[in-house]
């Protein structure tokens, strides 16, 4: 009986959290997205109704906008993945251990600093008299503004992070004799990556990926100071939070209904039992 009061107290301020402010906000969120805005006076009028998640599938716009945001945060997680295989076998196994240790702390510094202060410096980088356009100048190359790419590049930039580590924490964690074993049978570089490095890394990019595809779904700033006239899910509900609030909750719903697809989808694969 002790025990299950210890147990109850230790627990109760995370479930109240949990329990009372995260899901009950969730729970609050997906009611207002039935609810009906009064056309004359704007106000919002509780009842049920489908017509605000029919907006999302029968306006193009929204639909593309969906669409978009999916292909942005699948093409940051993929970059990422790109990024961080290499460099975590660089760290892991060739980089001397005082090298090893700058690129830990290089890779992690971007956490050190505020959100906004991140996007605002990639902004001062990609704008038309900034840093990139300066040193591309004598090549007579301009750099992308703000655009899709940019968009993309800012989310690899502030997410990485969250791919780097746990992909390079399991290839140092690999044997040395599986690399030399590999070699021995006359494997390359790129074959030992793709038949021994990625089945035994897999459970570690998942779990990255969970952060860097749920992150860059929700994002907004990134599109706002960044994207041009990239338009993301943010940007919409954004833009609706005050004229429309039930559609802003609706499409609220979208990119969580995003996350859950992808959960299931990597759960089918097994690799989330391995992690």
């Amino acid at each position: 009986m002790k025990r299950r009061a210890q147990i109850a107290g230790l627990l109760a301020l995370p479930m109240t959290w949990l329990i009372g402010i995260y899901i009950f906000s969730l729970v609050m969120l997906l009611v207002t997205a039935f609810w009906v805005t009064d056309p004359f006076t704007s106000k919002v009028k509780p009842g049920f109704t489908l017509r605000n998640f029919e907006q999302l599938l029968t306006n193009p716009a929204y639909l593309s906008t969906a669409l978009r945001t999916l292909g942005i945060a699948l093409a940051v997680t993929v970059l990422s993945i790109l990024i961080s295989i290499p460099l975590g076998i660089f760290m892991a196994k060739i980089a001397s251990p005082w090298l090893r240790g700058v690129l830990a702390v290089s890779i992690t510094l971007p956490l050190w600093a505020g959100y906004l202060v991140k996007v605002l410096a990639m902004r001062i980088t990609f704008t038309e008299q900034g840093f990139l356009n300066w040193m591309l100048a004598p090549f007579g190359i301009r750099g992308p503004g703000f655009a899709l790419f940019t968009a993309v590049l800012t989310l690899t930039y502030l997410w990485l992070p969250y791919m780097a580590v746990p992909v390079y924490t399991a290839i140092r964690q690999l044997p040395a004799n599986l690399f030399d074993a590999s070699a021995d049978l006359g494997a390359g570089s790129w074959r030992t990556i793709r038949t021994i490095v990625l089945p035994l890394i897999k459970p570690a990019i998942i779990a990255g990926s969970v952060f860097t595809f749920s992150l860059s779904l929700g994002d907004y700033l990134v599109a706002r100071f960044v994207g041009g006239d990239t338009q993301m899910i943010g940007s919409v509900i954004a833009s609706n939070i005050n004229l429309n609030p039930p559609l802003a909750a609706a499409f609220s719903v979208v990119p969580i209904v995003f996350v859950v697809v992808y959960l299931v989808s990597v759960q089918r694969t097994g690799a989330l039992e391995r992690m």
